[in-house]
């Protein structure tokens, strides 16, 4: 039987935590015995909320607001995980900006931002938390790529390509950062019923339907995500794990 309590001691920072997949993910590695730092662009008042839940069950939790493509912001965010919990085991990159756009209408300020969230967010945050995950003996990042990454979508070429990248982010860093026991891993979602302020254009969806037609939950890729931080996935470093009931194998 595994331990309920497989993070116990250890100190994550999830950003784009106060919503879906985020908060899910902030959840359930509280459950695992993880104190979190939730971090959110603009929603401090739903980031709070979440840290008071983790709290009243038992757990610790730090709310911090900071944009992630602001290297001095996310710098501070990092020094207060360490000034409240002593330390950074586990970074999860899940801020995220998603859009849809057609290409032809987009413009170089749209792509910048969503390249910026996402490739940029991950980037800053990863060198913020390095000397901590370093020291951790047993760190652990894991990026939150998507499905459109590997098979395209419709209007988003800024977000498949950002995502791509994110792929691309998790093999570099993974050498990189092997020598000190960090792993570095990819969590890629499929079709997950989340609350969207830009929904994904009808056709889009059509293009990833799962092998049983259900649709995922936050739930799903906040388990995948507690497995990879945890004592029992140390020899999986590099991947892509795909989430998405196989619609990475439909078409």
């Amino acid at each position: 039987m595994s331990d309920p309590k497989e993070l116990d001691g250890k100190v994550a920072i999830v950003t784009g935590a106060a919503r879906n997949i985020g908060r899910a993910i902030a959840r359930d590695l509280a459950a695992a015995g993880a104190a979190i730092v939730v971090n959110a662009r603009t929603s401090g008042a739903e980031a709070e909320a979440l840290a008071g839940e983790i709290a009243a069950n038992g757990g610790r939790a730090l709310a911090f607001v900071a944009d992630v493509t602001d290297e001095a912001a996310v710098g501070r965010m990092a020094a207060a995980a360490v000034e409240r919990f002593g330390r950074i085991d586990i970074l999860v990159n899940n801020a995220a900006a998603r859009p849809a756009r057609p290409f032809a209408e987009m413009t170089l300020a749209e792509w910048r931002d969503v390249l910026a969230t996402i490739l940029d967010g991950a980037f800053i945050c990863a060198r913020a938390c390095l000397p901590q995950l370093r020291a951790s003996g047993g760190g652990a990042i894991v990026n939150i790529g998507g499905l459109t990454a590997h098979k395209g979508a419709l209007g988003r070429a800024h977000v498949v390509t950002a995502k791509a990248g994110l792929v691309g982010l998790t093999r570099a860093l993974a050498h990189d950062l092997a020598a000190d026991k960090v792993t570095v891993n990819c969590v890629s979602p499929g079709r997950i019923a989340t609350a969207r302020a830009h929904p994904l254009p009808p056709p889009a969806h059509d293009l990833h339907r799962t092998l049983s037609g259900d649709t995922g939950t936050p739930a799903d890729i906040a388990a995948t995500v507690r497995f990879l931080c945890g004592p029992g996935a140390r020899y999986i470093t590099g991947q892509t794990i795909h989430v998405n009931g196989g619609a990475y194998l439909s078409s």
